[in-house]
């Protein structure tokens, strides 16, 4: 990937924003790579054997993106935090679909046991995990806010802070108190 300043990718940023197709064009060859790596850095956390692959998530996440024409971006973070929770809205409508279909809608392929277990597991937490950033996010959007940079973004803390335009300690504090109440909230639904 060619070495691109903050400042180059926020000026095509804006210039799309305003309508520049040809800034689009220039943009995404140059961010694409980026796209792959925090795709990557999602189905890492997926289970062995998911039919999504990198590049398909990526490629999604890209027609997603691009329909945000009239966004206005704030930069290079801004871009990459709308982009990781695009992917993270693939992921769990995957989740979904595949718990649905567990559930009698279609068969169900798999080669061992043990590996539709661990699949069904890492469906469900990806689906408890959703829901559990949208409760957060009706009592503190911020902290739900800060997960889904952190956590499914990939960004660090001075790039949240970046993105959310608070402090780097206040970004730490809101990340280790969101986790503890995650945790906990899906700790909750899973004794349900």
């Amino acid at each position: 990937m060619v070495a691109l300043s903050q400042t180059e990718v926020t000026e095509l940023l804006v210039a799309w924003s305003k309508g520049d197709k040809a800034a689009l064009d220039r943009l995404i060859p140059l961010v694409y790579q980026e796209l792959k790596r925090i795709a990557r850095y999602h189905m890492r956390r997926e289970r062995a054997g998911h039919t999504l692959q990198t590049s398909a998530l990526a490629n999604e996440a890209y027609m997603r993106l691009i329909d945000y024409d009239r966004m206005s971006w704030q930069g290079r973070a801004h871009f990459f935090a709308v982009a990781a929770q695009a992917m993270r809205r693939i992921l769990v409508d995957h989740a979904r679909k595949r718990n649905f279909a567990k559930r009698g809608a279609g068969p169900l392929k798999v080669s061992l046991d043990e590996a539709a277990s661990l699949a069904d597991e890492k469906a469900a937490d990806m689906v408890a995990l959703d829901d559990a950033l949208k409760s957060l996010a009706t009592i503190d959007p911020r902290k739900s806010e800060v997960v889904e940079l952190r956590y499914f973004g990939g960004l660090s803390i001075g790039e949240t802070a970046e993105v959310l335009g608070v402090s780097t300690a206040t970004v730490e504090r809101d990340w280790s108190t969101a986790r503890i109440w995650l945790h906990r909230e899906i700790s909750t639904q899973e004794a349900l």
